[in-house]
């Protein structure tokens, strides 16, 4: 379980804010005062645009002079020189067919070699019952009656809640609800049963697909990991077929959404015309934190119930109805760095109490692998214009000013939608500031967060979902899927919607999304 960041100055307040007629009036002088830097940016805005357009269709640019001259040659050419161009190739009868050999035998070994497009068919989110709510108010009576934390805890904890993003509609499991919590295996297993199957049960549905059809299976869950795996409880379940290649991915945090879909996409590259199913989840009732150290009780205050089910598949026949394409995976892993390897780290404190400790230099490591995340996926997304432009600023850096500071691809060109793991505040306002997004794009995060809390290496399935319900994803658009988990991992899945996207049926926010955008109070 990893807490991907909260907000670690939970007392600070709210700056001042100008009011009445003297506000109003400051208001107009500072507007009046920035009105040339607007007029500037507008222009450089419009500079920049002319740039992109023009290295986007240089090859076109180039190409078009080309054309007209050869059209024009062409259109001179009499009778005489076209029977005498047959002839030559009549003569060289022989080349010709070598070549054609060649170009057909490349192409052959291309189409049986080059790499199977994977499709996401559909996926489904688990929503829970509305008696699992838990309310921040609710959940703090709640810490206070279980009698484990002291004054100072209960503190910390409120002021966590009040500054973290969460609404009052997040989930708990069932077990947590009681006072003393039920914490047994029993509860765990039913807890991982009520949302694997849950979202399962509406794939299924959508999908129309039947269990028996499905060849590979990976699910993920970090922390809970009982035997029979959670892999062989949903093959109990569904009595999905005994030649069923299952995995059960534990241990990896919140980005193990991404390296599950990683690990589909190698499957499905190696057996041809199937489906898999990717289940990711986290369990929380064997792992809540009773103590009273600070750097452990955050994840308390941020994970709540969740889970999904995704369908891929490798059958050229689902493109038609699949909702997207797979284009790239990129996973960065800093776990050979210590510092890294223990910022998200499962101990015990001083009295023995088991919980996941978050280090202070959180922020800090995240931000290293995003970095080196984003180096290796810009070649891959990011058009020739701004890849020019980082390359150029680079070479300044390096021999001119070297205290410059680096030049930030912007991502809004290679992408239409971004789902950041819903981690905590912090990462998505950091994630907002690195990257110069604009709040619509980090919007589907802040509502999952606002709306479902941290559900782990779920989170990026609801802000999907949150997209689509709003009508947003049209055919073309690009998805940048973005996780961070413990040890210390960056991980990105980009999508390509091959249809305007809609809703599947019994989506988490099928009956919440008009009340969506909600304004989060910092």
């Amino acid at each position: 379980m990893d807490a991907g960041g909260a907000n670690h100055n939970p007392t600070a307040g709210d700056g001042p804010v100008d009011g009445g007629v003297g506000g109003a009036v400051g208001v107009q002088i500072r507007q009046s005062r920035r009105l040339p830097d607007f007029l500037q940016s507008v222009n450089l805005k419009y500079v920049k645009l002319g740039y992109h357009y023009l290295i986007t269709n240089l090859l076109t640019l180039c190409f078009v002079p080309l054309i007209i001259v050869t059209l024009i040659e062409a259109s001179q050419m009499n009778l005489d020189d076209i029977r005498q161009l047959w002839l030559h190739l009549q003569y060289n009868l022989v080349s010709v067919i070598i070549c054609s050999a060649f170009l057909v035998f490349g192409l052959t070994v291309y189409i049986m070699t080059r790499p199977r497009p994977v499709y996401l068919v559909d996926y489904a989110c688990y929503r829970a019952p509305d008696q699992l709510k838990a309310p921040a108010t609710s959940f703090m009576e709640h810490s206070r009656l279980n009698g484990h934390f002291d004054d100072s805890s209960l503190e910390f904890q409120r002021k966590i809640l009040e500054r973290s993003g969460l609404g009052d509609e997040t989930y708990v499991p069932e077990g947590m609800h009681h006072i003393p919590p039920r914490l047994s295996m029993a509860a765990a297993r039913e807890e991982s049963e009520q949302v694997m199957f849950g979202a399962l049960d509406i794939l299924f549905a959508n999908t129309n697909v039947k269990p028996k059809d499905i060849g590979i299976l990976v699910v993920n869950c970090s922390l809970f990991n009982p035997t029979p795996s959670l892999s062989a409880m949903i093959v109990n379940r569904y009595k999905l077929r005994g030649n069923i290649r299952s995995f059960n991915l534990g241990g990896m945090g919140c980005s193990a959404g991404v390296i599950s879909v990683d690990l589909a996409k190698e499957l499905l590259q190696v057996h041809r015309n199937t489906y898999a199913v990717v289940v990711s989840t986290e369990n929380i009732t064997q792992n809540w934190y009773f103590g009273n150290r600070k750097s452990m009780l955050i994840p308390n205050c941020l994970f709540r119930v969740g889970g999904a089910a995704v369908l891929l598949s490798n059958k050229s026949v689902d493109r038609r109805r699949a909702k997207y394409k797979l284009v790239h995976v990129v996973r960065t892993h800093r776990g050979a760095d210590d510092k890294a390897f223990r910022c998200v780290y499962q101990e015990q404190d001083d009295n023995g109490t088991t919980g996941v400790s978050l280090s202070k230099d959180l922020m800090a490591i995240a931000g290293g692998a995003l970095k080196i995340n984003i180096t290796t996926l810009g070649p891959l997304v990011l058009p020739i214009s701004e890849q020019l432009l980082f390359f150029a600023t680079l070479l300044v850096k390096k021999f001119l000013n070297k205290t410059g500071k680096p030049y930030i691809p912007d991502f809004k060109l290679a992408f239409d939608h971004f789902c950041i793991h819903a981690g905590g505040r912090a990462v998505i306002d950091e994630l907002e500031k690195n990257l110069q997004l604009l709040p619509i794009h980090v919007e589907a995060s802040r509502m999952t967060l606002h709306r479902f809390g941290n559900t782990s290496s779920s989170s990026i399935w609801y802000e999907l979902s949150y997209i689509e319900a709003k009508g947003r994803m049209r055919k073309g658009n690009r998805v940048w899927q973005i996780a961070f988990g413990s040890g210390f991992k960056c991980n990105s899945a980009v999508w390509q919607a091959l249809r305007n996207v809609k809703p599947s049926r019994n989506g988490p926010w099928e009956d919440c999304i008009n009340k969506y955008p909600v304004k989060i109070i910092t």
